[in-house]
């Protein structure tokens, strides 16, 4: 069955790929889709993204550029690019040739067996050990936030129906996880194994501390694991508070003298100030949270838009 497929793909320093990876779409999505459409969201890039981009504006009928103000972060752009989206499925990848066209019909294929969302897993992938640490770390958050297993293979190389958007439509926060979001608009999902290409640039723009800020974001905008581990954190340490309570308590009465040393209750001490430390810093986590949500701080703020015939306006 063919579908209308619009592709959304979040461009950052990307003016030597996007033309290769536009052409190439060009050369599958007439295959698998009765109508599409390519949308291109410049997230502040610094090289000339948006000359390319704008550039295949007119080239190509079917292909949109978005230009963000600023740089907002690969999330909060597709929300921009998903949120523009006009027909039935919506495919997201990333702008570094990594994942091939050629993979998409796989997407769909699963995507028709009655999934809600579909990831593209690749097969095989070559990573430095930090950035590794860094992946399984966001899987692991993504696992407890999402409650599935499935987690594990969450991927930017993503199909899943527009009508999943409906949920998060109203969504204004400035901290966005369109993986996290989609759950609260679809409850099945798969995953297929897809044959990833080498990057075509020199390094991913994802560090290992982007990763972890990403990873605490989502697990302090999405879940209240943290204040729950606060709790637990404050539950045990009490327990141990009492128990030296009693220790001490019982030495007195038993062998007629207190616990002697200054190293002793420093210690005590340093683990009680640590806990409270640890507990409030995880309480500053959500007041910011808080604080940056009443301020009402868009996801992202849209400068231009370049469709096909080089028309170019600013949007309203």
């Amino acid at each position: 069955m063919r579908m209308n497929i619009s592709i959304v793909i979040p461009v950052y320093n990307g003016a030597e790929t996007i033309p290769l990876l536009v052409q190439k779409l060009s050369q599958i999505l007439p295959g698998v889709a009765e109508a599409f459409e390519v949308i291109l969201v410049n997230d502040g890039s610094r090289d000339r993204s948006w000359e390319a981009i704008r550039d295949l504006t007119h080239e190509y009928p079917w292909v949109t550029g978005i230009n963000l103000m600023r740089n907002y972060g690969q999330h909060n752009a597709l929300l921009c690019g998903i949120r523009a989206a006009r027909y039935e499925v919506i495919v997201t990848m990333d702008d570094d040739l990594q994942q091939p066209p050629e993979e998409i019909p796989l997407l769909l294929a699963k995507l028709s067996e009655g999934y809600d969302v579909v990831y593209g897993t690749p097969q095989h992938v070559s990573q430095s050990f930090w950035r590794w640490l860094a992946s399984q770390l966001i899987r692991l958050v993504l696992r407890n936030v999402l409650g599935h297993e499935l987690a594990r293979q969450v991927n930017p190389f993503r199909a899943f129906y527009t009508s999943a958007r409906d949920a998060f439509a109203n969504y204004a926060s400035p901290s966005v996880s369109i993986d996290v979001l989609l759950t609260w608009g679809a409850t099945r999902y798969a995953a297929v194994p897809v044959c990833y290409a080498p990057r075509r640039s020199s390094s991913s723009t994802y560090t290992f501390g982007k990763l972890v800020g990403h990873a605490v974001d989502m697990v302090t905008g999405f879940s209240t694991l943290p204040l729950r581990l606060a709790s637990l954190v404050g539950f045990v340490l009490t327990l141990f508070g009492i128990s030296v309570l009693i220790y001490v308590i019982g030495r007195y009465f038993i062998e007629g003298g207190s616990v002697p040393g200054f190293p002793f209750l420093a210690s005590v001490i340093s683990i009680f100030s640590g806990a409270t430390l640890f507990s409030l810093g995880i309480m500053g986590e959500y007041l910011s949270r808080i604080y940056t949500h009443s301020m009402g701080q868009p996801p992202y703020v849209i400068r231009t838009i370049s469709v096909y015939k080089g028309k170019t306006y600013k949007h309203r």
